[in-house]
């Protein structure tokens, strides 16, 4: 759900990136928040340019104001509360009352001119990743313009000179500011609604955060030993499915922040890699693919038709990458004979159980009281069972009788009789 508030902040004024004066404050367009993780259905444009809005997965797209044929935004960075997943929280820094922020659609060729208001107890500056811009608006603390301080208002302005899949991220304080959830998603459409078109066109940033059990704060001098892998600030089973329609095409625009590359794998189909965040790859220069590497600040936009129905698993393909509240400290006890052990601590500890002897597959289906604010590391039921996953894995649903523009979840695939594995009985 949206609404929208207003925002004061002081300054004076500079070239390039420019601080808000205070007589001009009354300018400023108002801006929007959201409340909610779940994923906004995508907004028609309501002036300007047309074009097919993208679907940002538990996420929304900022809405403009047009003035003398500028499109205005605004985005507030300012600490926020993320629903991670149903019984977890966490208090990260984002953009407009969510991490990530809103997702800025555009078209080729327009001029926008960008409100950013910052709330956060530092000061900040925004990069607009992948955009080719004048020196003066790229966002770097220090080299481009001054910080943007607590309580000031500044304007990026500039034209989106070339199509295609960028992001938008702090270059200050960046190792803390990215690791506490400041991005969010840049989609510029072509100025021809019939270049690069596609039937569903989804977008998320990849994050990782490291939020020990009982607390709320991410820890932000963790470099790799995360235990919260992300898809737009949400882990599995709170990620939203990719719903499509057999037959569609369908563009997947993928962005990573992250610490470490991501090989991100989808089920049942293949795929090509349509564009980077350098611009779109010809026709000619692509080839198959089921599974991309996704580098450290890099995005990627894979293309494909869903041809085939059915509920197919797609996640990142590093194991522990699919698990939540990962312990890095666990010994591993496949094999030991725990019988004797247990008989005597159950007499101390009347609920404890053995965990670990056998594999972990049993851990998917306990239930066990957690500590405050945390998740269990392998979770999820689907239709045969437990799923036994967290972390970067959703569901991509193809539908033979899914609507043109309806992303509602379907539930769960019922495949014909005699295409499903069965048990062997001889």
């Amino acid at each position: 759900m949206l609404s929208r508030r207003n925002f004061l902040t002081t300054a004076g004024a500079l070239a390039g990136a420019a601080v808000v004066s205070r007589n001009a404050l009354a300018q400023v367009p108002e801006a929007p928040l959201a409340d909610s993780p779940a994923t906004q259905p995508p907004p028609e444009p309501a002036s300007g340019r047309p074009y097919r809005p993208v679907v940002t997965l538990n996420g929304w797209s900022s809405p403009w104001r047009m003035r003398d044929n500028v499109k205005e935004f605004h985005l507030v960075a300012e600490p926020v509360e993320r629903e991670i997943a149903a019984g977890m929280t966490a208090h990260l820094w984002g953009y407009n009352g969510q991490s990530p922020g809103p997702t800025i659609e555009c078209v080729e060729g327009d001029r926008l001119r960008i409100f950013v208001t910052n709330k956060l107890p530092e000061y900040t500056t925004i990069h607009w990743h992948g955009v080719h811009l004048p020196h003066g608006m790229d966002g770097v603390a220090g080299i481009t313009q001054p910080p943007i301080q607590p309580g000031e208002t500044w304007v990026y302005e500039f034209d989106m000179q070339r199509a295609g899949t960028f992001m938008y991220h702090p270059h200050a304080d960046d190792m803390v500011q990215i690791a506490m959830g400041l991005m969010g998603f840049i989609v510029v459409h072509p100025q021809d609604p019939s270049e690069h078109a596609v039937d569903r066109d989804f977008v998320f940033l990849m994050s990782a955060y490291d939020v020990e059990p009982g607390s709320y704060t991410p820890r932000v001098n963790t470099h790799t030993d995360f235990n919260l892998w992300t898809w737009n600030s949400r882990v599995f089973p709170s990620i939203a499915p990719l719903v499509v329609r057999q037959g569609d095409r369908v563009r997947v625009r993928i962005g990573n922040l992250t610490m470490t590359n991501h090989p991100i794998h989808l089920h049942g189909h293949s795929f090509e890699v349509s564009c980077t965040d350098g611009g779109w790859v010809p026709e000619t220069a692509r080839w198959p693919e089921a599974t991309i590497d996704v580098g450290v600040g890099q995005m990627r936009a894979i293309e494909l038709v869903a041809d085939t129905p059915g509920d197919w698993a797609f996640h990142c393909h590093k194991t522990h990458h699919t698990m939540n509240a990962m312990g890095h400290e666990v010994p591993t006890y496949i094999g030991v004979d725990f019988a004797e052990a247990a008989l005597k601590l159950r007499r101390l500890i009347p609920e404890y159980m053995v965990m670990g002897d056998r594999g972990g597959a049993h851990m998917a289906s306990m239930h066990m009281q957690l500590p405050e604010n945390t998740l269990p590391m392998m979770t999820g039921q689907g239709p045969y069972g437990p799923i036994g996953m967290g972390g970067m894995f959703t569901v991509f649903k193809v539908r033979a009788d899914q609507s043109r523009d309806d992303y509602s979840d379907p539930g769960w695939y019922a495949p014909p009789p005699g295409t499903t594995a069965y048990r062997s009985t001889t």
